[in-house]
């Protein structure tokens, strides 16, 4: 149902054979299934949360936000390790998922997003029914072979021989 960056798995793979050291993702996600629900938890801290912007458009999902730093001007870094901006994440959706029932909400640095499976890409059980007024031979037009008929044949067969 979700289809997500490819590139973003051939980077990974490219670091991992080449040895270039990893940094993290700025906007590190999980994605889980449970029932006809999808669950994407995008870990966000120190987002101001006015910033924060998630947009469904074309079958892909957006998520954005910014992290500001609220520093002295006279301030010196010795090490800055907690990166600030703007962060943009995006993944594809599928056809089978409710666009228009999105949820979203933002906890203790944590973006949950619950996106439904809609009801159209929802497995249904199709009855079956027999049709009473039919007539039991006929099988709209195609040759019935039935075991009188292979027994008959099979008379023919073995007195032409």
């Amino acid at each position: 149902m979700m289809r997500f960056d490819p590139f973003r798995d051939f980077d990974r793979l490219a670091g991992e054979v080449f040895g270039t050291a990893r940094t993290p993702a700025p906007m590190p996600m999980d994605c889980l299934r449970t029932g006809d629900t999808f669950v994407v938890r995008f870990d966000m801290p120190g987002i101001d949360t006015d910033s924060l912007d998630v947009s469904a458009e074309n079958g892909t999902l957006t998520v954005r936000g910014e992290r500001h730093r609220n520093d002295p001007d006279d301030a010196s870094y010795l090490v800055s390790e907690r990166p600030a901006g703007s962060y943009s994440r995006q993944l594809v959706l599928g056809d089978g998922l409710d666009v228009e029932a999105i949820r979203a909400d933002y906890r203790d640095g944590v973006l949950t997003l619950t996106i439904p499976v809609a009801e159209r890409a929802k497995p249904r059980r199709i009855e079956v029914t027999r049709n009473r007024d039919a007539a039991l031979d006929s099988h709209g037009g195609h040759k019935m072979i039935s075991s009188q008929a292979t027994e008959r044949d099979r008379t023919k067969a073995g007195a032409a021989t």
